[in-house]
C-alpha cells in the first residue's frame, strides 16, 4: 500500500505541485554538494528542505481557491480580449518612467546647500522622523531668521500664505503695546519632490528696505558692494554675509546711517567663502525699539 502524499494535491494543480517537488529534490541534491566537507546535519540542509516545503504549501494554497468570488480558482483577472482572427498575447510591460529632473531656478539659502542634502534628509525623516520642522514653512522661516542669521529677537510668524510648493512667511517681533511688527517676508519653496519634500528659504520680498545689489544669483567676489533703497528715519544699516556650515558671518560691515523716502544706500562688504558656494547677503536696520527691526536678503554664488 503506497504511503499518503506529504501535501494534499488540489485538483488542477498537480503539475505545479510536481514542479515544487522537483525543486525540493534539486534543493537537497544541491545541498549535498554545497555542504560537502561540512559536518552532517548542517543547517543548510534543513534550510533547503524547509524552503522547498514552504514553496509547495504556498503554491497549493494559491491554487486552492483564493480568487475573488465569480472567478475560477487560480484566476486573478478576466482573460485578455482578442480581435477576430488574432491570437491573444500578453501586453508588453510598460517601461519604468525615467526620473524627471527638478528644475530649480532659485538660490538655495537655507537649510540645505543642494538637492542631495534635501534628499538625504528625506531619507532620514522617512526612516526615523528626524527634524520634522523641515516640513513646516513657518518653522523653517524662524530657524533661518533666529538660528542662521542670528536675529534672536525676531521670534514669531506674523502671517503666512501658501500656494502649492510656494510660501511667503512674514516674521516679526512684539511691540511694547502688544502688537506684532513685521521685519521681513521670507520666500520659501519646497525643495525637490516626493511625499516629504522639505521647505527651503530662497529670498525675501522687499518693501521699505530693499537689497538690489548684487543681483540675485549673480557671481561675486570679495569685497562685494551691497546696495538698495530704504524708507525710514534715523536708520542704521549693517550688512552681513553668511555661508552654510559657518557658525558666524563670513563677512560684515557696520554701520551706515540712512533714512528718507526710498533713498539709495550702498556699503562694501569683505568676506571669506568657498568658491562656487551660495552665500546669503543680509542687510538689517534697527535700534529704535529692537536690535533688528527690518531686514532683507539676497543670494549669490562665490566665483
Amino acid at each position: 500500500m503506497g504511503s499518503a502524499p506529504l501535501f494534499p494535491v488540489v485538483p488542477g494543480c498537480d503539475r505545479v505541485i510536481r514542479g515544487a517537488v522537483t525543486l525540493y529534490t534539486a534543493q537537497i541534491a544541491g545541498d549535498t554538494m554545497i555542504t560537502s566537507g561540512f559536518r552532517r546535519g548542517s543547517p543548510l540542509r534543513g534550510v533547503a528542505a524547509l524552503t522547498a516545503a514552504v514553496c509547495s504549501l504556498v503554491v497549493a494554497s494559491a491554487c486552492a481557491g483564493n480568487s475573488p468570488p465569480g472567478h475560477p480558482a487560480g484566476t486573478s483577472s478576466p482573460p485578455l480580449a482578442t480581435t477576430s482572427g488574432a491570437t491573444a498575447s500578453p501586453a508588453p510591460a510598460a517601461p519604468a518612467p525615467s526620473p524627471v529632473p527638478v528644475r530649480f531656478s532659485y538660490q538655495p539659502l537655507f537649510p540645505f546647500a543642494d538637492l542631495a542634502d534635501a534628499h538625504a534628509w528625506q531619507a532620514s525623516y522617512a526612516f526615523g522622523g528626524h527634524q520634522p520642522w523641515h516640513l513646516s514653512a513657518g518653522m523653517t522661516a524662524l530657524a533661518f531668521t533666529r538660528g542662521y542669521l542670528g536675529f534672536r529677537g525676531i521670534d514669531r510668524v506674523v502671517r503666512q500664505t501658501r500656494a502649492g510648493g510656494d510660501a511667503r512667511v512674514t516674521v516679526g517681533f512684539l511691540l511694547p503695546n502688544g502688537n506684532a511688527s513685521s521685519a521681513a517676508t521670507i520666500h520659501l519653496i519646497t525643495y525637490g519632490s516626493g511625499r516629504y519634500a522639505p521647505w527651503e528659504v530662497v529670498g525675501t520680498d522687499d518693501t521699505t528696505l530693499t537689497l538690489d545689489t548684487p543681483a540675485y544669483g549673480s557671481a561675486v567676489s570679495s569685497p562685494l558692494t551691497a546696495g538698495g533703497k530704504i524708507t525710514g528715519v534715523d536708520e542704521n544699516l549693517q550688512a552681513d554675509v553668511h555661508q552654510l556650515g559657518s557658525a558666524s558671518p563670513v563677512g560684515s560691515y557696520c554701520c551706515r546711517p540712512a533714512g528718507g523716502q526710498a533713498s539709495p544706500w550702498s556699503v562694501p562688504v569683505a568676506f571669506h567663502a568657498t568658491t562656487g558656494q551660495v552665500i546669503t547677503i543680509v542687510v538689517h536696520t534697527g535700534g529704535h525699539i529692537a536690535a533688528v527691526e527690518r531686514f532683507a536678503v539676497t543670494g549669490a554664488r562665490v566665483r
